[in-house]
């Protein structure tokens, strides 16, 4: 009686039945914990109240009291999964079912630069309470969207009060409780920033306790030390995280410990650098990465055309080349969408180069790109500093987006045996969280919110495809975000029950 008056104090709101025994508001029994810290599984009951875990017992004898029970037996139970590099508008979908499907119950966004075009995050994020999406999220601010917003765009070096604009801008999304600052180096405007900028806004991140998430400036295999390097020098200030990294043109896994002894080498100079990676060897980003960047803004476009027709021409033939061809690019968005740029050059009876500049244009459409060798990113994923990640949405056509997560488990778990169950998990549960500096989430941990997966791993299915890219992934047959059932086999709660999250 006294385990029992103990957690009463403990947990306020638990009841007491007609015979003196608590009453959970969930029980879990007989389940198979794989509790997010990478140790091996265990079996136990678990006990949830309101939000919150409030109790693992492994003596699977004892009987306990609760308002639902779920029988876990031959279930695997975890924490819900932490997409470190997500993307989408929870004003627009808030339900989020692309990533409840595959198991994810906490997405970041604010990615890749840019974050919403506001000056108060926390006006946005107020929005953003009121419809309660069905996942929780965790908020970045991007550095593209800082250049916007302060009226520096362009300027390639910013006078002192652009700068004193964007740390002032930055500040108040800090304390507005965003995670860290996101750059895309590799996009305007953020590709014309200097080193400079970058520490000046680094160590204001790092002053707040935050974290720089990068798409670094250059990702072609050429270029992807120097990227790396840029980012490693923000480090001095702050903990910084290279976002989806990958080696375009590079190939093998020696090139793949190359790039991670960078890593290595950066962490025993004391610098606190991570990194994510999504399972797939096709990236998708903007027609614009195959463009040169004298044929973006802030230029003229049809200034380019008229005067530098050719020499773009040439250009896009050698760069499409470079990148596997035109067959290896799978346009996304607008009217050809679901098309390889080959298929489209054929049915318009034009070079693909021409297909470029005069039916699509720079900012004409979304692509994935067949770019990235399987070994070489097999190896990054593998390694103790890489978390797995989505950079998907839910209107992306990229099946990352609705299998990143289920992938790891059918295909790197099941299939291939590249990880343990519980390596797995807790590449996509406890070392995220310890990465966004959660204290609360991640693990399936006593006092830790109830964000909780029940599976069995061999009934995990990515359906997904580049074809078909927005079919649900199947197999988790229980996802709980907060306490609450968000998804059970097929069906989706029309309750939303995820939450904004503060930086601790």
């Amino acid at each position: 009686m006294k385990k029992f008056l103990l957690l009463l104090f403990l947990v306020p709101g638990l009841l007491l039945s007609q015979n003196d025994q608590i009453v959970y508001d969930l029980l879990i029994e007989n389940a198979t914990v794989i509790d997010g810290s990478g140790t091996d599984k265990f079996r136990a009951h678990v006990l949830v109240h309101e939000n919150e875990i409030v109790q693992i017992e492994k003596n699977t004898s004892l009987e306990f009291t609760a308002q639902r029970t779920i029988d876990a037996e031959d279930l695997i139970l975890s924490p819900g999964f932490i997409d470190s590099h997500s993307h989408g508008d929870p004003l627009k979908t808030p339900h989020f079912k692309n990533f409840l499907a595959m198991g994810v119950t906490t997405i970041t966004l604010g990615q890749d630069g840019y974050s919403p075009s506001e000056r108060d995050l926390g006006k946005w994020g107020n929005k953003v309470k009121k419809i309660q999406p069905a996942t929780n999220i965790a908020m970045f601010v991007g550095h593209n969207t800082l250049r916007q917003l302060s009226g520096v765009n362009y300027d390639s070096v910013p006078g002192e009060q652009g700068l004193k604009e964007m740390e002032n801008l930055l500040q108040n999304a800090m304390d507005a409780g965003v995670f860290g600052m996101t750059t895309g180096l590799e996009y305007n405007p953020g590709n014309f920033s200097g080193d400079l900028e970058l520490e000046r806004l680094a160590k204001i991140v790092g002053i707040n306790g935050g974290l720089i998430m990068s798409h670094m400036r250059n990702e072609d295999d050429t270029e992807l030390e120097n990227s790396i390097k840029e980012l490693l020098a923000q480090g001095k200030y702050c903990p910084v995280h290279i976002s989806h990294i990958k080696s375009v043109y590079g190939k093998g896994e020696q090139r793949a410990n190359e790039i991670l002894s960078l890593l290595e080498e950066a962490r025993v100079d004391g610098i606190e650098v991570t990194a994510d990676l999504y399972p797939y060897s096709a990236s998708y980003t903007g027609i614009a990465i195959v463009f040169p960047d004298w044929a973006k803004k802030p230029n003229d476009y049809k200034s380019v055309l008229k005067n530098r027709k050719a020499e773009l021409q040439e250009f896009l033939r050698n760069k499409i080349a470079e990148r596997n061809g035109p067959e290896a690019t799978l346009i996304g968005s607008g009217k050809f969408k679901g098309k390889s740029l080959e298929q489209i050059a054929k049915e318009l009876n034009k070079p693909f180069e021409d297909v470029l500049i005069e039916d699509i244009g720079p900012y004409g459409a979304g692509g994935a790109y067949f770019i990235m060798d399987n070994e070489l990113q097999e190896t990054l994923m593998q390694h103790e500093l890489v978390n797995i990640c989505s950079d998907g949405s839910p209107t992306m056509r990229h099946p990352r987006g609705y299998g990143s997560f289920a992938k790891i488990i059918e295909t790197f778990v099941v299939d291939k045996g590249t990880f343990s169950l519980e390596e797995a998990i807790y590449k996509m549960t406890g070392m995220p969280a310890d990465l966004l500096g959660f204290k609360d989430r991640g693990l399936i941990k006593v006092g830790y919110k109830a964000d909780l997966l029940l599976f069995d791993p061999s009934e995990i299915k990515e359906m997904a495809t580049y074809e078909e890219p927005h079919q649900l992934a199947v197999g988790f047959k229980y996802v709980l975000v907060n306490g609450n059932i968000a998804k059970n086999d097929s069906e989706f709660s029309e309750e939303r029950n995820g939450r904004l999250l503060r930086r601790p």
